[in-house]
């Protein structure tokens, strides 16, 4: 998914080939991809380059984009554009892409579990799960409808009670659902941390990169069969085929600090917006939600670059300079925040950056 890329936006070939190659002869043997990454690219890239090696050395993963399905027609011909894609005769995993409640009961709705059923039947498939972004109470509704052969969730030592979260992935255990994580680290952001918190880990572990700590957190979870790591160049390949060359679980201690760590993170918070929405629709199209996130993840974090983007990708008119301070918002607000001040408050520091 984060292949380095070229000016025009395509998949820098040369680097993420020899990124795919040093992974291979490492051991790598599970390839994470899908049908609308890198603009539909990379199902045709990480086909042809895993075609040098013999098939049965290696996994695929791919998905099916929910979204994109309005008819059973549009499912199968989608999966079989995919097998084109990737040239490939089968599929290993194969998954239902981003499930939120109403992608999900449009997939029942259609009969696309039927139809993955049979692929399944037919050895098309070999693994069929559904990977998961939205609440908890969502997710125990979905994994437990059928039996799966696996899930995929969202999990980091930050996200603990986001979404599905580790009352998910106990469900998913008790049920012996094996579980794959993506996002253990973030999106990166548990990779580029404040000095001041880098300093706790490194004085447990200066040989240890900080990336590791967060990867070593979700594959100490003995249900967690697979982490996804969205690798952008070779040095990240590298540290992570470092991490788990002889992976060792967190210990005790370690375990320890990284709660630690996780607590003083959270402390960082800007206010406690939780993101329930109570506050919606503001009467001036101020989301406020979004500008919260944007300012309270740029507290924790400090990482400018990614909050600069963020900020910048948010719509004029949904910003907090647009708010006319008329109160609707603080009336309604479960948590008495003040969210007129600090909608102000977090204009002038992220116009800043």
């Amino acid at each position: 998914m984060r292949f380095p890329q070229l000016k025009d936006g395509s998949i820098d070939e040369k680097q993420a080939g020899e990124m795919l190659d040093m992974a291979y002869k490492s051991g790598v043997n599970y390839y994470d991809t899908a049908y609308i990454y890198h603009n539909g690219k990379s199902e045709e890239f990480i086909g042809r380059m895993l075609d040098r090696y013999e098939r049965s050395t290696y996994y695929i993963a791919t998905k099916l984009p929910c979204w994109k399905v309005k008819s059973l027609e549009d499912a199968k011909n989608i999966f079989d554009e995919q097998l084109k894609r990737l040239n490939k005769d089968y599929i290993d995993f194969y998954l239902l892409h981003s499930l939120t409640a109403d992608k999900w009961r449009n997939m029942v709705k259609l009969g696309v579990l039927e139809y993955c059923d049979q692929l399944k039947a037919e050895g098309k498939i070999r693994q069929f799960g559904f990977s998961f972004h939205d609440e908890y109470e969502v997710f125990e509704e979905i994994i437990t409808y059928r039996e799966w052969d696996f899930c995929q969730i969202q999990l980091n030592y930050m996200d603990t009670e986001l979404q599905a979260g580790m009352k998910g992935y106990h469900l998913a255990e008790r049920l012996g659902v094996p579980m794959v994580v993506m996002e253990p680290v973030k999106g990166g952001a548990l990779a580029n941390l404040p000095s001041e918190v880098c300093d706790i880990f490194n004085k447990i572990d200066p040989h240890r990169s900080i990336a590791s700590w967060a990867l070593r957190w979700v594959g100490s979870l003995p249900n967690v069969k697979i982490i996804l790591s969205g690798m952008s160049n070779l040095s990240q390949v590298e540290d992570n085929l470092k991490t788990f060359d002889k992976p060792q679980p967190l210990s005790v201690v370690e375990a320890e600090v990284v709660e630690r760590v996780a607590s003083i993170l959270r402390n960082r918070v800007n206010n406690g917006c939780t993101g329930c929405e109570y506050c919606m629709p503001c009467p001036s199209g101020v989301d406020i939600p979004r500008n919260f996130e944007i300012w309270n993840n740029y507290g924790i974090y400090r990482n400018v670059a990614s909050t600069r983007r963020r900020w910048q990708s948010l719509k004029p008119e949904k910003k907090a300079d647009k708010c006319i301070a008329c109160g609707a918002c603080e009336k309604v607000c479960p948590q008495s925040l003040s969210i007129i001040a600090d909608l102000a408050k977090l204009n002038d520091e992220l116009e800043a950056l």
